[in-house]
């Protein structure tokens, strides 16, 4: 299949004056048609300056964060297929014609480079490698997800998906939101596996293990009240609804005996445990149908833009 020629590679890019221009190079060499983009995120180095002689596209989001720096990016840049990786070197370049050819033969919207686990400690940390299955299994758990890993950096896009993406998150927690976004539409997805390398000299992670790890989880906390608040609120009004019983039910049982109650703070405690339960479940109820009305805006306007083969075709130029 030939590879199409509008088709953007978004680097974003922290302090990584080590690896940028080698990453530009080994993109150039894999996709010699796609524009490259290198959005420098408040770098203190000269991965701006290296980024530009190498001839990328050099541009400035002085918001610090990789979900402002793709909220940005997919904002400003217009194209049929994007290409996100990270610019540590991390990532195979060479994949990317395979994960494109993946997105076009089967009409996708999102094609995953899940990273190879190769069990090496010093490229896949065994920490983040545990925290990124945990992620995995919790996500798939709450909305049926089909990925084995989530918190992967390397994707390729269409441009219906880039321009009904509502980017809200501002740091690492941004793969998360797109994972979910995709799996709340449930828009044609899927993975390949790719290798996954070791930084070079010179180049640090600026994940913060433990630091990351819980915005991530209040990620996917967040976004199951505002993609499936019904279950949000019903969980937490059953969790009342449950306790309530457990301390109404002996009350009741010396009351049926005696006609009495004993402990009437505990009766009080209670009752008001079962007002929260059922004023959760009333919010769930009128937030689902305000989120249902949400996701039909969201999937209209996925809709208003052509599918990755209908933009193709429209753009190829007659033989």
């Amino acid at each position: 299949m030939k590879t199409p020629s509008n088709i953007a590679v978004l680097l974003p890019c922290h302090n990584e004056a080590a690896a940028i221009k080698n990453v530009i190079k080994a993109f150039q060499q894999s996709l010699p048609s796609a524009k490259i983009y290198v959005y420098d995120n408040c770098s203190t180095d000269d991965t701006a300056k290296i980024a530009k002689a190498s001839g990328a596209i050099v541009c400035h989001e002085p918001q610090k964060g990789k979900g402002n720096v793709i909220r940005r990016m997919f904002a400003d840049i217009d194209a049929d297929i994007y290409v996100l990786a990270d610019g540590d070197l991390t990532y195979d370049a060479n994949a990317a014609p395979k994960l494109i050819e993946k997105l076009i033969s089967e009409n996708l919207d999102m094609v995953v480079g899940t990273r190879i686990d190769n069990q090496q400690s010093d490229i896949y940390r065994a920490g983040h490698r545990f925290g990124n299955s945990l992620f995995n299994r919790f996500v798939r758990f709450l909305f049926g997800n089909k990925f084995t890993d989530i918190l992967s950096g390397y994707r390729v896009f269409s441009k219906r998906f880039i321009k009904s993406f509502p980017a809200v998150s501002r740091g690492f927690d941004t793969e998360v939101e797109l994972t979910i976004h995709s799996l709340e539409l449930r828009l044609p997805v899927a993975e390949i596996a790719t290798e996954y390398a070791a930084r070079p000299e010179g180049s640090e992670s600026k994940l913060r293990s433990y630091r990351d790890g819980i915005r991530i989880l209040l990620r996917i906390l967040v976004m199951l009240k505002e993609s499936r608040p019904l279950f949000f609120f019903g969980s937490i009004a059953g969790i009342f609804a449950l306790l309530a019983i457990g301390l109404a039910f002996p009350l009741l049982i010396t009351y049926v005996k005696t006609g009495l109650v004993p402990r009437m703070p505990t009766a009080i405690l209670s009752t008001g445990m079962m007002l929260i339960a059922v004023i959760s479940f009333t919010c769930g109820i009128v937030l689902d149908s305000v989120c249902r009305g949400r996701r039909e805006k969201k999937y209209l306007r996925y809709l208003s833009h052509s599918s990755v083969s209908s933009a193709l075709s429209k753009n190829a130029t007659p033989q």
